[in-house]
Order: C-alpha cells, then sequence, then structure tokens
C-alpha cells in the first residue's frame, strides 16, 4: 500500500493525494485563503507535526476542519492520527519537488505583508 494511503497506527486513516496527483492549481487555492495560510505559517515555523489543537484560529472548529482538509486534499499537508490527536506536517519535500521554491516564496511574501499589515506572526 503506498505511503500515503496507509493506515496510521490507531487504525483511522486520511485520504491524502499521491505526489503524482498533486496539481499546482489545488496548491494554489489552499494557499490562498488567510486562515490557511496561516496554519501553512505556523506549520512552517516547526520541523516536526502540530496538533489540530494548537491552532488559534478566529473562526468556529467546524471551519478550521475545513481548512485542514481543503490543505490535505491539495497535498499541502499530511495528517495522520496519533491516539486521539490529529496531526498535521507540510509535505515540503513534496512542494519542493513538483514546485521549487513556491512555499518558500509564499511563506516570504505572507510574512513580508504580515510586517507590512502589522499583523502579528
Amino acid at each position: 500500500m503506498p505511503a500515503s494511503n496507509r493506515p496510521s497506527s490507531s487504525g483511522r486513516s486520511l485520504e491524502h493525494p499521491g505526489r503524482a496527483e498533486i496539481r499546482l492549481e489545488g496548491v494554489l487555492h489552499a494557499l490562498s485563503d488567510p486562515m490557511r495560510l496561516q496554519i501553512v505559517r505556523d506549520l512552517a515555523a516547526v520541523e516536526g507535526e502540530l496538533n489540530c489543537s494548537v491552532f488559534d484560529l478566529p473562526v468556529s472548529k467546524s471551519t478550521t476542519t475545513h481548512h485542514f482538509r481543503v490543505l490535505r486534499e491539495a497535498g499541502v499537508v499530511r495528517q495522520v492520527y496519533r491516539g486521539t490527536a490529529k496531526m498535521n506536517a507540510l509535505r515540503r519535500d513534496d512542494m519542493e519537488e513538483l514546485f521549487p521554491g513556491l512555499l518558500g516564496t509564499v511563506l516570504t511574501a505572507a510574512g513580508l505583508q504580515a510586517s507590512r499589515l502589522g499583523v502579528p506572526s
């Protein structure tokens, strides 16, 4: 079974596109929303995984779940269950292989915009 579809240790699995299925337009759409971009910025600030509960977004839990699903289905993040926690990590290697420099450029631009607008990073 491909790693992208392998069940996690808890027996619950989430669907992820394989590397060959990730499309630029899907990635750009996923990154176009301010909440999703904030999630990606937060994930980029760490090397490993973050639990969904650490994200403090000014939207409902169901809307937060929607944003994570869009990012996962676009291939930007990988989500796995570890016990009852849903862990999230950027698919940095896939992004860099498919779209060299895109993620870094978007993150740099988002940081510059946040500074320009006085938004906390």
